[in-house]
């Protein structure tokens, strides 16, 4: 058993500001002195970016249904043995999704801090704080931080509406100097916003009542029973994987690539954008990302379009994610209109568009495994290709994603979680990804 202090910081709806308050509060610990790792609740690869710049340590996602129980709770106990302090970002509100941040708080007995945007009300603060701590009574319930402020006399007002019971922890306030600037799939990359820094340094600065309260009520220690050990198979052993990483394809959870090293694999990384050739390697990973914000350059780059076409024609293995599959159409046109011509190993088009396309999680059954995982997305896609099979959403009614298959070549929009079936993962990286269907 390891026990370590921890907070869940949710609130009542997506933009809240619990990225905003859960790097405030790691950078506010981190700068005294405390050893503090964060993790992300359910599909997300823009906030860790930003909580992994406040931490300074590498942030992991918890989600119940993509990795599930055992692997959460791994992920807990081994960071309760090397930190002070353990902060979870939930996502959407609280009770939001099928399983929710509340069963994970419930799960683990993390006492949850709910961030309430006061900017646009007053009393009305107290009854939505009144809502989350009561709407269940299994939830370990810390108290509520006011976000976007005006003042100090607007908190007051606020603090003042809460109901006997309900701890108020401070607020920050109004101040777009410390907002995190965001685009259409979310927070805008850690690598784009150039003062990053100074906004997160900023915020933890501008904590206010949050430091007082802690000097008489610490977040408090949790406990956590060591998780059954589970052993992986050394299915990779030999085989180099090349990933690529920049900033049009930079959507890759951190677990995704330990298991491919706990696979055997090695891996090495390679822009499209910059570089003019693959690294030496056996398969091939194209992870999703911004590549409609890219296009210019990526069509650019003939010789990586044709190094990642020979790599395909010689029978090599790759996997493509979302962005990544764009990225090997025939062409992939921006939400202005203008379109360029991407690899061409799959026939088709794709176009972004103002609205979204698809969002939730889903799992696949392929011939190599039950996988899952979540599909967010903006772009339309048009192709002759035929679908070797479709993901199932975790609600019912929920449009599943077409996952498609040329040779070794596997592409969906899905971006798969590969703990939740590694066998399955080493399968398709592997030589035999082109087997029969």
């Amino acid at each position: 058993m390891r026990c370590c202090p921890a907070l869940f910081v949710s609130g009542p709806a997506s933009n809240s500001g619990k990225t905003t308050v859960t790097a405030a509060l790691a950078r506010y610990y981190r700068d005294r002195g405390r050893r503090v790792r964060v993790f992300k609740t359910g599909p997300d690869f823009l906030d860790p970016m930003i909580l992994e710049r406040a931490s300074g340590a590498p942030v992991y996602n918890l989600d119940l249904f993509m990795g599930g129980e055992e692997h959460c709770r791994q992920l807990l106990y081994e960071a309760a043995g090397n930190a002070d302090l353990i902060l979870i970002e939930g996502v959407m509100g609280l009770f939001d999704g099928d399983p929710s941040s509340a069963d994970l708080a419930k799960l683990f007995g993390v006492p949850v801090l709910a961030v309430i945007d006061g900017s646009a009300m007053a009393q009305t603060f107290g009854a939505l704080a009144h809502g989350l701590a009561t709407y269940r009574n299994d939830i370990p319930f810390a108290g509520v931080l006011a976000n976007n402020v005006a003042g100090k006399r607007h908190y007051e007002m606020l603090s003042e509406s809460l109901p006997s019971g309900v701890a108020a922890f401070g607020w920050l306030p109004r101040d777009e100097q410390i907002e995190l600037p965001s685009r259409h799939l979310g927070l805008i990359q850690a690598g784009e916003i150039g003062d990053l820094e100074a906004r997160i340094q900023g915020a933890a600065a501008a904590l206010k009542g949050f430091p007082e309260r802690e000097q008489s009520q610490a977040p408090a220690p949790i406990e956590l029973r060591q998780p059954e050990p589970r052993s992986l198979a050394c299915l990779l052993d030999g085989l180099r994987i090349a990933i690529a990483r920049d900033q049009a394809f930079a959507f890759l959870y951190r677990a995704n690539l330990d298991l491919l090293r706990s696979l055997g694999a090695e891996l090495c990384f390679f822009s499209p954008l910059d570089d003019a050739a693959l690294p030496d390697a056996d398969a091939l990973y194209l992870p999703g990302g911004y590549p409609e914000l890219h296009l210019d350059r990526l069509a650019a780059n003939r010789p990586m379009k044709e190094a990642i076409r020979a790599h395909h024609a010689a029978g090599g293995p790759i996997f493509a994610e979302c962005g990544g599959m764009l990225y090997l159409l025939e062409s992939l046109t921006d939400t202005r209109g203008h379109g360029v011509e991407m690899i061409g190993i799959l026939p088709g088009h794709a176009r972004m568009q103002e609205r979204l396309a698809n969002l939730g999680i889903h799992s696949i059954v392929l011939p190599q495994g039950e996988i899952r995982g979540h599909t967010f997305h903006y772009s339309r896609l048009e192709t002759t290709m035929l679908p070797v099979a479709f993901s199932e959403g975790r609600r019912p009614g929920q449009r599943g994603e077409p996952v498609y298959r040329e040779g070794a070549l596997h592409a969906s929009y899905m971006h798969l979680y590969f703990l939740s079936n590694p066998q399955a993962i080493a399968r398709l990286f592997s030589a035999d990804a082109g087997g029969r269907y």
